[in-house]
């Protein structure tokens, strides 16, 4: 699993973290949200997470 240094990444329950550094493995990401209107941050998701 190589880094992808374009994509910056802490979290470490996902299959596509590349553990010992703060990176995804992916190419690209889809960052999709749950809201109709998102006004925060909080209301985005990375819809490319996949749990360990």
């Amino acid at each position: 699993m190589s880094a992808n240094k374009c994509i910056e990444c802490t979290v470490k329950s996902c299959a596509n973290h590349c553990q010992d550094v703060d990176y995804c493995s992916l190419n690209s990401i889809l960052v999709g949200t749950h809201e109709c209107n998102p006004t925060q941050d909080q209301c985005t998701d990375c819809m490319s997470f996949r749990k360990k």
